[in-house]
């Protein structure tokens, strides 16, 4: 995740103050006597940390509660908490009375509605910087590390009251990577993914917009961003890559890089994430339908479309689940509901069926246990989607995180072109970070015709693994968190729209299948190689590329990427190129960069094209427009 221009990665070892769940649930937030009437629509058991608010509750009710899962999560970074907060159709809150509330960690805020005008909060939905003690000057304020959390599937009116004067016109989202917001409504006030209010220097590290409407974006400091199919009415500010598809009201990108706008005018192909919502008191999911070459939201000229799945095809599942009983109910034909929690994987769960959902509330994590691929797609399957869901490598080496298997010689059981075989919704890859972790590749898709819809593969630069810490970073880390790749695609056809890839040990993303096509990519180099030797390959190559096209690949697209560099364990690490291809005219780079984050050197953008970056340009990136030059 790209660091401030000082170059500075902030320690993730900020423990948070944790509430259990019994001390919690114990958190008086109104006198007995002013207990809200019961809701008017029955909500399934879904476990105790789903949150089901509805709009007969007190405003001051709400708040308290949302307000004290925020104060156990706001620093709650590795903690193994997770929580959904879930608003049912109606209004929340009054222009004199607004509902205010702010989202921490690993914590869903969804309304339940079949579309965002159905449930509407007057107020605020919110995320600020985290102000720290160890940055490199005091005071440190910045949403580098706002990883985790998201905003989806309802409307938010602004309406400028209830705040001071610098927060009262906008709705602040100042995130990450990790943190989507998706189905949003932003009335009444300008949306901004910067927190500007509080103190320097408010550099944000790059986020996920679709299928939302918005007037004002302040985009301000974060470093890059993916909007898609949605609508603005104006955008401001950009740092290194901002890049926008199928979106009303995108900027041009006719004066790249000044500003660094990348912009499709269509989509080529997307896909929705499915989500809960309630009608006539029936709890469902809805499972949207893939649409190519697409502009705009789905759901602003009519109902989204797409499916229903009523809840009973699902096994809700609870953390205490074993692997077993996971798997037990696949193979029986249910979907899989993953309640907030984390869940242990000594043994691959396995889709075998079509149209199977795997949907994950409140950044639901599957871990690996004993070395275990947690989550496997048989090539039969087709028309899967696996979404809202965190996948963590465990203290034994995992082969695969994930693997989406295909037919052996590309049988081509599916037609081009269609329904995609696997859609990734949000789905998030850890190797390290709350305790040691070890895969050799976190995402392996061998299938054809996957769609990656916004993924963030990480190899943890920080966390609380218990290493130790020297002048110039993690001394230890290299040998004992390991990933060696983060993603290998061998499948045909196989497109990305937000992929975020960082820290891996070798080539972070490796691409041999054709027709890949990928919108926004988003890569930083690991921090903590010990050395050069540590950095060169065996043909003695100076380091490996963030993103390794095959050599034998004749057709690829990717719009809008880029590469950044920071050797913080030893800042004379030479890297040759941030992005390596093969020269033929059917593979095509759009607007890519590299960028020094003051410790380390590029010494191209692509193959031996572009400018070198180091610390001499700490912070300036080094751009190709189109490769090869047309």
């Amino acid at each position: 995740m790209p660091r401030s221009r000082l170059g500075r990665r902030t320690p993730g070892v900020l423990t948070a103050l944790l509430l259990t769940a019994a001390s919690l649930a114990a958190t008086s937030v109104l006198p007995a006597q002013a207990a809200a009437p019961p809701p008017a629509v029955a909500a399934p058991d879904l476990g105790d940390r789903v949150v089901v608010f509805d709009p007969s509750m007190p405003v001051a009710q709400i708040r308290a509660r949302a307000d004290a899962i925020w104060q156990q999560q706001v620093d709650a970074e590795m903690s193994s908490e997770r929580w959904s907060m879930l608003f049912l159709p109606g209004t929340y809150g009054t222009a004199t009375d607004p509902l205010q509330i702010k989202v921490g960690y690993y914590t869903e805020v969804a309304g339940l509605g079949a579309s965002p005008g159905d449930t509407v909060i007057n107020g605020k939905v919110e995320v600020y910087n985290r102000c720290l003690t160890d940055g490199p000057t005091e005071t440190y304020c910045v949403a580098l590390n706002n990883f985790w959390r998201s905003l989806s599937n309802l409307t938010i009116d602004v309406n400028g009251t209830g705040q001071d004067g610098c927060r009262q016109s906008a709705n602040f989202w100042a995130t990450s990577q990790a943190a989507s917001l998706r189905r949003v409504d932003i009335r009444g006030g300008n949306l901004s993914l910067m927190d500007y209010c509080t103190a320097g220097p408010q550099f944000a590290s790059g986020g996920y917009l679709a299928d939302s409407r918005a007037g004002t974006v302040i985009n301000g400091s974060q470093q890059q961003w993916l909007t898609r199919n949605s609508e603005v009415g104006s955008w401001s500010n950009g740092v290194w890559n901002q890049v926008f598809a199928g979106t009303i009201g995108a900027p041009s990108e006719a004066t790249f890089p000044n500003p660094p706008y990348t912009t499709l005018d269509r989509t080529p192909l997307s896909r929705e994430k499915p989500f809960l919502h309630v009608a006539d008191g029936r709890w469902m999911v809805r499972v949207p339908d893939a649409r190519r070459d697409s502009l705009g939201t789905t759901w602003a000229a009519g109902t989204t479309a797409g499916r229903d799945l009523p809840l009973s095809s699902f096994h809700v599942a609870r953390p205490n689940d074993s692997a077993q009983v996971l798997r037990r109910a696949l193979d029986q034909g249910r979907n899989l509901l993953l309640t907030p929690g984390v869940y242990d994987v000594d043994r691959s769960l396995t889709v075998r069926r079509d149209h199977t959902v795997v949907l994950g509330l409140g950044q639901a994590t599957l871990t690996a246990v004993g070395g275990a691929t947690p989550v496997v797609v048989r090539p039969d399957a087709t028309d899967v989607v696996l979404a809202g869901i965190t996948v963590d490598a465990g203290t034994r080496l995992s082969a695969n995180l994930m693997h989406l298997q295909g037919h052996p010689g590309r049988s081509g059981h599916h037609r081009p072109g269609s329904t995609p075989t696997t859609t990734l919704n949000d789905v998030y890859f850890r190797v390290g970070g709350p305790h040691v972790g070890k895969a050799d590749t976190s995402l392996r898709i061998d299938a054809d015709d996957v769609l990656i819809d916004h993924a963030w593969v990480w190899r943890a630069d920080h966390g609380i693994e218990g290493f130790t810490a020297g002048a110039s970073g993690d001394t230890d880390r290299w040998n004992t968190n390991t990933g060696r790749v983060g993603l290998v695609v061998d499948g045909d056809r196989v497109r990305a729209t937000g992929l975020f890839v960082e820290h891996y040990q070798q080539h972070n993303t490796i691409w041999n299948g054709e027709d890949g096509e990928v919108v926004l990519y988003q890569n930083e180099l690991p921090y903590d190689p010990p050395s050069q030797a540590d950095w060169t390959r065996p043909d003695g190559t100076l380091g490996w590329a963030g993103y390794k096209v095959g050599d034998g690949v004749r057709r690829h697209q990717l719009y809008g990427g880029g590469v950044y560099v920071f050797n913080r364990n030893d800042p004379t690490i030479v890297t040759e190129s941030g992005f390596e291809v093969p020269d033929r005219t059917g593979v095509r780079l759009h607007h890519v960069l590299t960028v020094n984050l003051d410790a380390g050197t590029i010494q191209h953008v692509v193959n031996d094209t572009g400018d070198q970056v180091d610390s001499t340009r700490s912070g300036l990136p080094s751009y190709v427009v189109d490769y090869p030059a047309p």
